[in-house]
């Protein structure tokens, strides 16, 4: 089993581009920012991730965004919070052709309000939206994702 937190940051972007999930999907980071505060990631349509009609399997759209938000907030958050997926929702738009690429950001407005929110209740939740688009810009998949973030205790 990887553990990624002891991946060294600087080597953390060649580790997940070959992290077997994403290999066999043709799943690539293309973008991390240092500080964690934004990331991109890009798939191209491919044999492997070709389903019956010729356009992205919609599980390897949704695998393109499952662990990024839960990333990055576990990064920026630090050692003293507990970050979850709990859920997810994927609308697709229209069918995915071609490359298709995705983008997350986290501002300083969300860091406040979660760390605002676990002070006062001990834990929280948000949904993060994430657009699925393709090569023209155009939104092929929506994804909501629910993350669960609490204060760790001891």
């Amino acid at each position: 089993m990887i553990s990624w937190r002891k991946i060294p940051k600087h080597l953390l972007f060649k580790a997940i581009n070959v992290w077997p999930p994403f290999l066999g999907a043709g799943i690539r980071l293309t973008k991390l920012d240092p500080d964690f505060r934004f990331i991109r990631v890009e798939m191209p349509l491919t044999k492997l991730n070709t389903n019956y009609v010729g356009v992205h399997f919609g599980g390897s759209l949704y695998s393109m965004t499952d662990p990024w938000y839960m990333l990055m907030l576990i990064e920026i958050l630090g050692r003293d919070y507990v970050v979850w997926d709990k859920a997810a929702n994927i609308r697709f738009r229209k069918p995915g052709k071609g490359r298709v690429w995705a983008e997350f950001a986290i501002s300083d407005e969300l860091v406040e309000s979660i760390k605002a929110d676990v002070a006062l209740r001990g834990k929280t939740e948000r949904v993060l939206p994430i657009l699925i688009m393709n090569s023209e810009g155009q939104t092929i998949a929506e994804v909501d994702k629910t993350l669960w973030i609490a204060h760790k205790r001891d």
